[in-house]
């Protein structure tokens, strides 16, 4: 058994412990395309005979609703366009999609025909288990490869093994009211952040929303913090050995964060709390700052969701350490669709997938993601095409945000290995618990660091 392949069970076996968008314009094809694209012939008759495919995907829950009209539009499209197709869609939630459902599923070698996952490091995983589909000729007879802001979180050795679904940046939504009542900026350097949330925190309100219950949540604030503070490269050197999780400076990172718990600035009970728990201690006022992807922006511009916070929340970028300092932030396209290799021995599936592809990656469908459910786009489009989608003040404030950015990185899940992430997921919740101090489970997690490099060697 190959060793990747050991890994991930081993890594299956760890988490089961744990309990843990200018261009994109589909290229319609002409004749020939479509040719290609196979169409079940057989004989030069088309074979209609019924057949089911399954779309696992994640838009699960009200936050998601427009994700998932987005999808069923584009299923309803791909099962018009292949005769007997009829396409089930699956939904769970991302986390247990990721750390669970698709783990098992790879490991036993029956994935989904297509499948929500994430980039880097797990489509890299699978694909070296030859479980995903290179997507490499399909994009370029579709016209497809250089239309994308990168694809590099789903490359690995030149193929191409999934494609993103939208863009992302991290920072900090806020109650621009509350601001505006008490005569608060958007804070340019730390040190002002740090006091702006102690004046939060004295006028009897959490200066930051957080709800920890999953580990990625508060590991967007860390992330940021240090590499304010290690400076943006240095997560790129733990997989390789070049830097450690014990360097001083994601220590200091690490330790601002517990140095925030310790100060009450985040509602007591966190490790309890869901994801939508941290939005609604905005929404309610409970809470005034909250560190979180600028996805999250479609809760608060939706009454539904907001009620009466719509047109009340801003965004900014965490500042940076010194004031005049480059601006910061966590930025990718890590999140996308992947495909089962298995695709490739039945034609009519094959079709299926350029079809959901086709219609999937458009102009149109980027930019109807990001003005109904404000997810930056996946595919290269100008920034003042982008800010004539959507004249909302909170979109606006996340464009100039964007706008803003001297440096940019991916998370730290998509550079270091799944262990590492599982490590580095617990010991955040132990530092935010109490449990032990920033220094102490750092080394925890560099020593499970030494340990995947060295296999992977």
């Amino acid at each position: 058994m190959k060793k990747s392949l050991v890994l991930l069970l081993s890594l299956i076996f760890v988490i089961m412990l744990a309990g843990c968008g200018t261009s994109g314009n589909g290229n319609k094809p002409g004749s020939e395309g479509q040719q290609t694209a196979g169409n079940g012939d057989q004989g030069g008759k088309t074979n209609n005979e019924p057949f089911e495919i399954t779309i696992r995907h994640t838009q699960v829950g009200e936050s998601k609703k427009f994700r998932l009209a987005l999808l069923e539009d584009v299923v309803k499209k791909t099962e018009a366009a292949v005769p007997g197709l009829k396409i089930k869609l699956d939904g769970v939630d991302s986390e247990v999609n990721r750390k669970e459902r698709l783990r098992g599923e790879m490991a036993a070698g029956k994935p989904p025909e297509i499948f929500d996952v994430m980039g880097s490091p797990d489509a890299e995983l699978y694909a070296k288990e030859g479980l995903m589909l290179d997507l490499t000729p399909i994009l370029e007879e579709l016209g497809l490869t250089e239309k994308f802001t990168t694809l590099v979180p789903f490359t690995h050795d030149g193929k191409i093994y999934g494609i993103p679904i939208g863009g992302s940046i991290e920072g900090y939504f806020y109650n621009k009211e509350y601001f505006e009542q008490k005569g608060y900026q958007v804070p340019k350097t730390l040190a002002e952040l740090d006091d702006l949330a102690a004046k939060i925190k004295a006028d009897g309100k959490f200066p930051f929303a957080q709800a920890s219950k999953d580990a990625w949540i508060p590991l967007m604030t860390t992330n940021n913090l240090w590499s304010y503070y290690g400076g943006p490269q240095i997560t790129y050197g733990l997989k390789t050995g070049e830097s450690k999780w014990t360097d001083d400076n994601i220590v200091k990172g690490v330790a601002k964060h517990q140095e925030w718990v310790q100060k009450g600035y985040f509602k007591k009970g966190e490790l309890g709390f869901e994801y939508a728990h941290m939005r609604n201690q905005v929404i309610t006022g409970e809470a005034v700052m909250m560190m979180d992807g600028s996805w999250a922006n479609s809760v608060f511009r939706d009454p539904a969701q907001a009620g009466d916070m719509v047109g009340k929340i801003g965004y900014f970028n965490m500042p940076p350490v010194n004031a005049g300092d480059p601006v910061v932030v966590m930025q990718d396209a890590n999140n996308g669709y992947g495909f089962s290799s298995a695709v490739a021995e039945d034609p009519r599936k094959l079709q299926v997938v350029k079809e959901f592809i086709r219609n999937m990656w458009t102009e149109e469908m980027q930019l109807r993601g990001l003005k109904e459910d404000g997810v930056l786009p996946a595919m290269k489009m100008d920034l003042d095409q982008m800010k004539t989608v959507s004249d909302d003040p909170l979109m606006q404030d996340i464009f100039r945000a964007v706008s803003e950015i001297g440096t940019s990185f991916p998370a730290f899940d998509a550079l270091v290995q799944a262990e590492v992430n599982t490590a580095l997921s617990t010991g955040i919740q132990q530092v935010i618990s109490g449990d032990i101090d920033a220094a102490k489970m750092l080394e925890n997690v560099q020593a499970v660091q030494d340990a995947a490099n060295s296999a992977a060697q």
